[in-house]
This record gives C-alpha cells, structure tokens and sequence, in this order.
C-alpha cells in the first residue's frame, strides 16, 4: 500500500480494505501516526473515509421502530400516486409537468435518540482497538444523523474527556478524525466515564438515551460503577470477544445488554441488534 516513502496506492488500499477490513484497517489506524509526515497525511485523509464506508454497513443504520407519514416528494421518500392525483391532474390541465413539492410521498418518520459512546482509551490504543473506536463513531454519528438524534463522545482512563459533546451531529468525517486523533494511556475508571455519559445525556432532548461502553470492562480504581450504570437510561456495552468476562459479569450487575465483538465488520450489526427497540 505504501511502494515509497511519503507514497499511498490508494486503489490498493481500498482492495485491500474491500477484502479484510480487520486486517487492514488497524493497520491503517497505525499508519495515521506515522514518522513519514507526507504518509501521514495521506492516510489521514483516506482513513476516515473508509471507516464511514464500512461503518455504513449494518442491514438499515437506524435507531427504533418508526412509522410512516406523508411528505412533500421533494423531501424524499416514495411517491404516494393516490394523494398526488389532484396535483397531476392539475398540472396536466395546465399543459405542463408536475413540480415535485407539489406532489405526495411516504416516508419512515424515526423517534429521536441521544447516543453516548463511552471510549476505553486506557492502556495502549493499538491498532485494532483504534480502528474499533474510529468504526463505533462513525456507525453512531451516521445513526443519529439518519435518525435526527444526538450524539456526544467520551474518551476515559482513569478521567473522562468530552471528545464531542452533545449536539445534532454536523460532520461524521470530524467525529472520526478526532477519535483517530485519541492516545492510550492510565489507568480505568468505569465510574467516570458513566457519570460523564450521565451529564452528557442529562441535556438530550431526546425521550430515548443510550449509553454505549465500548470496553472490556476491567476496572482498575477502586471505586464501584454499579450503582451509577444501574441510575442510566440504557447501557449497552460491546466488549472484545477475547477478554468478554468481566464485561459480561458488570452487565448482569448494571442491568446493561452486552454483545461481544469478534470481527471488526461486524460492529454495524450488533450495534443495529443492540440499538433496536
């Protein structure tokens, strides 16, 4: 992928993503830190793309159920032929063709979530667990987007750090740069990143509020996150399938769903699984 210094194939890059994501992509996430300042950039530049890519993946990227209402045709949706017979035939009457906000159609209207993705960034955030943080932002922020929600962004070792707070979000390739731009290190404070997500969500105007831990759970403060995960909304959690046990045990404690992760291509799906109603 990289023939020369300062050098990205980017069609090779995109094969090779195209044809095992869980190799390639944390290998990517590494290559965004390179010594090589002209390598870096580029792949500073294709990484974020890529990731929104696959993140775009999972079977429909939206949050709860949702019904259908009608709509003006030039917002989208299907064309509703019944309800736009008037327009047509007017037009038609006329001696001309039909605008399209003068015509009818059906579109999935979806309730509004407020979404908190809790990142463990403790320890070391090697490529792998880089790339899964970068897939989870993504596959959040274009949920939200789709669904009109929310979206913060919370970053913790032993202390939390907002790495987006709250808002409608404006740019997915921005959420993604700036967790691309996350750096492991201490120790592992469950208690703060929930209480973090808390006050995040505290200011949703969404009715449904969703804490999501992307972590394995392993606390390494002495100070007890049970009863501030139990006081959340929701809490799901998406825990590596290799080290899965003690988010499994804190999810039973928490009262919190818990899938575990084995391939990041799968991530889009069960964050679809666990988002649902």
């Amino acid at each position: 992928m990289s023939p020369e210094v300062g050098q990205l194939d980017l069609d090779a890059v995109q094969e090779a993503v195209a044809e095992d994501p869980d190799a390639v992509l944390p290998l990517l996430a590494l290559m965004s830190t390179a010594t090589d300042p002209e390598l870096r950039r580029k792949v500073q530049a294709v990484v974020p793309r890529l990731v929104i890519d696959r993140a775009r993946s999972g079977p429909h990227g939206r949050i709860g159920s949702g019904k259908l209402r009608t709509v003006s045709a030039d917002r989208g949706g299907d064309l509703e032929l019944d309800a736009s017979l008037d327009a047509v035939a007017g037009a038609y009457a006329e001696g001309r063709s039909p605008a399209l906000d003068e015509l009818s159609a059906t579109t999935w209207q979806r309730p509004a979530t407020a979404l908190c993705l809790l990142i463990d960034r403790s320890g070391s955030m090697d490529g792998p667990r880089l790339a899964t943080a970068a897939m989870a932002a993504a596959a959040c922020a274009l949920r939200a987007v789709e669904s009109g929600g929310e979206l913060a962004v919370v970053a913790f070792d032993r202390r939390a750090e907002v790495v987006v707070p709250l808002a409608a979000p404006r740019g997915v390739h921005r959420v993604v740069e700036r967790v691309l731009g996350l750096r492991g290190h201490g120790m592992t404070s469950l208690d703060a990143a929930l209480r973090a997500a808390r006050d995040q969500l505290a200011g949703a105007r969404a009715r449904r509020r969703i804490t999501i831990l992307l972590s394995d759970c392993r606390v390494t403060d002495d100070v007890d996150p049970v009863p501030v995960a139990r006081g959340l909304d929701e809490l799901l959690i998406i825990a590596p399938a290799s080290d899965d046990e003690e988010a499994v045990t804190f999810a039973r404690q928490a009262g919190a769903r818990v899938v575990s992760l084995e391939r990041l291509a799968q991530l889009p799906e069960l964050l679809d699984r666990l988002l649902a109603p």
